[in-house]
């Protein structure tokens, strides 16, 4: 069963769900937790005693830590932007014209696009607007991002238009083998891949299409000025359409309340609508609230392709099988046919997302306080309502978009998941402190990246080292709440540091690159065919 998140029932004041100040805390928890196991999947509540111990300790209502709401300042603020500047001439793009249809969601989208800006680079050529596959998942086809802005802010780097010629358009590209899929091109390709192999293609028929152009272009090796093209794009070049920033700006009000000035990101996320909102806010002498924004990437697809288990038995068992020989066959032939790590072993190695008892755990551990403002990014968390009682009892003061838009301010965005995923990723971008369950989803590693960006050492983003979460977890049963405290605290204080991008890590999610000259060199060296994309 996958329900879509919402929060009403409980944000809206279930007494069942709420926790209260009192000696009785324990008690309310444990009655909240039966709920989980009322529902079709049957669960064990491995967390009862910690969650316990939690709702105590935050009864208790203590000063959270100083450092709660900071990142560490001087290591993220001491670099220059990956995209700094310029110092190349505009492509010649005299070798014909690059077609891309993105498939997935608006994250994976943005990473194709940014690629395929890149790609258009390398091999000396025009880039076509790129265009959006529909899904019955997504359902997005446009509307998402700025075309003008997009074209203008990439011109001195590429030539971008908006169709192919006429005499290109009658062409049958499948026919004269000018479609490449990703099944053509090896995941994470390096530049000298698509030398070899488009270029010619290319060359020879004007025009080439890539068919659902995801993850396809690698971060290393690769030309340092092309690194920076892949920033500019991302960072920079795609910015919202004006009805995803205006909502955008509503939920950014609702959610700060008092606020009298935007926030540092919010020029960058929603543009011009950063300064009107404020106006009514001017004269009052309100502190404007903060609040933290979570992404739980708790959904079905990321369950069924970890191939661990989260307490639901059999009867979980047998669906995410289910839903992975529908979504990931090499996934299911690979289990049938190799002898794979036991979930035991995946999540103690920390390969396994965090569940929701086990996000609120930590949260709890850190400082957070019961009444916290938190924003909860998402859409179909697996289990439905019922995974998230242990959130909703610790933390009362719980909204998601649904909450604090209007059925009518929702209605333009509704049946398109990519634009209601770029209001999460606006939301989550400009809180105070973000947190994520899972370092690999693409909606984490993209907000992170622009909170470093952007931040100016300032914009603190909780990343679980699961590894070592795993460890304590695993003590739940004789652990004591100060131990468990310190020790999350521990494993969580390192990774909100801002590091420099590890070699062939995503450049979107550690914007701090530094490619060292030799490794230029070699690529160079090694490549035969020069299309023009290296300027003298």
């Amino acid at each position: 069963m996958i329900l879509r998140l919402q929060l009403d029932d409980e944000i809206s004041g279930n007494k069942d769900m709420s926790v209260q100040n009192s000696p009785g805390i324990s008690v309310s928890i444990k009655e909240g937790l039966k709920k989980i196991g009322k529902g079709k999947r049957p669960r064990k509540d491995t967390y009862d005693r910690m969650l316990a111990l939690a709702a105590n300790s935050l009864a208790k209502n203590k000063h959270e830590p100083k450092d709660l709401w900071q990142e560490p300042f001087v290591p993220a603020s001491a670099w220059r932007p990956c995209a700094d500047h310029r110092d190349w001439n505009p492509s010649e793009e005299n070798n014909g014209y690059i077609l891309v249809t993105a498939n997935g969601g608006m994250n994976q989208q943005r990473v194709a696009v940014c690629n395929a800006v890149v790609i258009a680079r390398l091999l000396n050529s025009s880039l076509v607007i790129p265009r959006f596959m529909y899904s019955s998942v997504w359902g997005d086809v446009r509307d998402i991002y700025q075309e003008e802005h997009f074209i203008n802010y990439l011109t001195p780097d590429i030539r971008i238009v908006k169709k192919l010629p006429k005499e290109l358009q009658l062409l049958d590209l499948e026919a004269i083998g000018s479609t490449v899929t990703d099944v053509d091109v090896p995941k994470e390709s390096e530049p000298s891949f698509y030398l070899k192999n488009i270029l010619p293609l290319l060359l020879k028929n004007r025009v080439v299409h890539f068919v659902g152009f995801g993850n396809r272009l690698a971060f290393d090796p690769i030309p340092f000025q092309l690194q920076r093209l892949r920033c500019r794009c991302n960072f920079h070049a795609l910015q919202f359409v004006p009805k995803i920033q205006e909502t955008g700006a509503l939920l950014l009000q609702r959610l700060r309340k008092h606020a009298t000035h935007p926030g540092s990101l919010d020029h960058y996320l929603i543009g011009p609508f950063a300064e009107p909102n404020l106006k009514e806010k001017m004269g009052h002498a309100f502190k404007a609230s903060r609040y933290l924004a979570i992404h739980l990437r708790f959904e079905i697809d990321m369950l069924a392709h970890s191939l661990c288990e989260y307490g639901g038995g059999e009867a979980e068992r047998k669906e995410l099988e289910a839903y992975r020989e529908i979504h990931f066959p090499a996934l299911t032939h690979l289990k049938k046919t190799t002898e794979l790590r036991s979930p035991a072993l995946l999540r103690s190695e920390g390969l396994c997302p965090l569940t929701p008892e086990e996000a609120v755990l930590m949260l709890a551990a850190l400082g957070f306080r019961r009444k916290t403002q938190m924003f909860i990014a998402g859409a179909n968390i697996y289990g439905g309502r019922s995974r998230l009682t242990a959130l909703t009892t610790l933390y009362h003061n719980l909204v998601t978009k649904e909450k604090l838009l209007s059925a009518s301010e929702l209605k333009p965005f509704m049946n398109f998941s990519s634009q209601l995923a770029a209001l999460d990723f606006i939301a989550c971008t400009a809180s105070d402190a973000f947190a994520m369950t899972d370092s690999g989803s693409q909606l984490s590693s993209l907000v992170s990246g622009f909170r470093i960006y952007y931040g100016g050492g300032k914009m603190p983003t909780i990343r679980p080292n699961k590894r070592r979460l795993a460890d304590i977890f695993m003590k739940n049963n004789t652990i004591e709440w100060r131990v468990f405290e310190q020790s999350v605290r521990k494993a969580v204080r390192q990774t909100k540091h801002v590091f420099e991008r590890p070699r062939a890590r995503s450049v979107y999610r550690y914007p701090r690159l530094r490619l060292a000259v030799r490794e230029f060199l070699v690529l160079i060296s090694s490549l035969k065919v020069r299309p023009g994309w290296l300027d003298r």
